[in-house]
Formats: structure tokens, C-alpha cells, sequence
């Protein structure tokens, strides 16, 4: 097995561990979607994948059906999707993915994290290439052959595929999220959830001291509400 597995093995599962933190996320994400393709799934594939993870996520019908129609109203503004880079204490990379409506208020406060915990905040392209920008699915394993699966998802950008407890995972490139998606949902295969990742090429390992002194920062981001994701490469 791969990286993207052993990432997925070795991560805290501490971000959107919150129900309220997930929905708001989510929430965050229709908007997005529907501005972006209208509020209709059958046409609109980012939606559509939406709706997959809020329903993996517990989160009730009536609060997507509702979140989709304030979506499509002219009163609910947009947001902004932004990617910060910086340094946390100790050398560790960090990768900050935010959804904003007030861009300003956004920068301001991811700076001041960065500096009320001995880190930095670096220009675009200082950190984003120690990081791979993957696509992921986990789909039904009902019925499923990997192997056979993985032969078959591979011409539409499948790189990684390998089996979990509560499902299997396919992996590829950000790019062939589109073509896997689709490739899955003509063949009749249940995509429980989906989304993406920011795997590190390279990681560094901290003392329990030095973690601790990171944790801090990850701990600012992730009370910020217009935080969506926060990767490192700490182990």
C-alpha cells in the first residue's frame, strides 16, 4: 500500500470531529456548489458529491434541502475560496484551505495565528509543493473486487485503491476527480463520501515538546470558522 494509506492510517481525526463544525463546513460547500453549477445534483456533479458526504455525516435531508435554497437565493453571498501557506514552530508545513466571505477578516486573523504561535505566514507556492492534491472516494465494498476495480478505475486516474473497515478508498490526482466520479457512478457503484487531500511528499517528526507547540496553532485554526482544512507534515 501507499502513501496516501499510510496517511490516512497515521492522521488525527480530530478536525470536524464536532457535529456543528461539519455541518457548517458542509454547509459552506453548497454554497460554493450551487453558485458555481446551479442547485440542481442531476447536473451539477460537485453538488451532487456534496450531498454524498452530508449524508455520510448524519447531517438531516431537511438542513441539505434548506442550505440549497438559501444557496440559490440572491441574498446569500458567496464565498471565497483561499489557500494560506506558512511555517508552524519547529520547521513544520503548513496548508491552510479556507472558505470566506470577507477576505480580510480572514488574512488578518490567519496571520495573527500564525504569529501568536511562533510560526509564519509565507507567500503563495512556499509550502503547496510539498504536497500532493489528491481526490478521494470511499466507496460500497459490497460486492467489490479490488483488484479488479483498481484495473478499471486506473485509465480514469485511479492511483491508489485499498480496503477500510467501513468501505474502500479509491485515491487519485485533484484533476481526476471528475472522471473517477463519474466512472464509479456509471458502473452502479455507492459513493459514500468524497473530497480531498493534501498529502506531504516529505514529513518530520517532533518531539511530545515540540508536537505540542504546533498542536497550539491547529488548535487557532481550528476554532476559526472560515477554516475548512489545515494539513501539515508533522508525524
Amino acid at each position: 500500500m501507499g502513501r496516501a494509506f499510510e496517511f490516512r492510517k497515521a492522521r488525527k481525526f480530530k478536525r470536524w470531529g464536532q457535529m456543528a463544525k461539519t455541518f457548517t463546513r458542509i454547509g459552506k460547500d453548497i454554497v460554493i456548489a450551487v453558485k458555481a453549477g446551479g442547485p440542481d445534483p442531476d447536473t451539477n456533479s460537485r453538488l451532487r458529491a456534496i450531498m454524498q458526504n452530508a449524508k455520510a455525516a448524519n447531517m438531516p435531508k431537511d438542513n441539505v434541502e434548506r442550505a440549497i435554497k438559501r444557496a440559490s437565493s440572491k441574498e446569500q453571498g458567496d464565498y471565497k475560496e483561499v489557500l494560506f501557506e506558512g511555517y508552524a514552530p519547529h520547521g513544520i508545513a503548513i496548508l491552510v484551505e479556507a472558505a470566506t466571505d470577507n477576505n480580510n477578516r480572514t488574512v488578518a486573523n490567519v496571520r495573527s495565528y500564525f504569529n501568536k504561535c511562533d510560526g509564519s505566514l509565507g507567500t503563495s507556492g512556499s509550502v503547496e509543493f510539498m504536497f500532493d492534491h489528491n481526490c478521494h472516494f470511499k466507496i460500497n465494498k459490497e460486492g467489490i473486487d479490488i483488484e479488479e476495480l483498481e484495473l478499471e478505475l486506473i485509465d480514469f486516474g485511479a492511483e491508489e485503491i485499498f480496503d477500510e473497515e467501513d468501505g474502500v478508498m479509491v485515491y487519485g490526482s485533484f484533476e481526476s476527480f471528475g472522471a473517477i466520479q463519474k466512472a464509479l457512478e456509471e458502473k452502479g457503484i455507492e459513493i459514500i463520501s468524497s473530497g480531498f487531500e493534501r498529502i506531504p511528499t516529505v514529513t518530520k517528526s517532533l518531539s511530545e515538546e515540540e508536537a505540542a507547540d504546533v498542536e497550539k496553532l491547529l488548535e487557532k485554526f481550528d476554532d476559526d470558522d472560515d477554516v475548512q482544512n489545515v494539513y501539515h507534515n508533522m508525524v
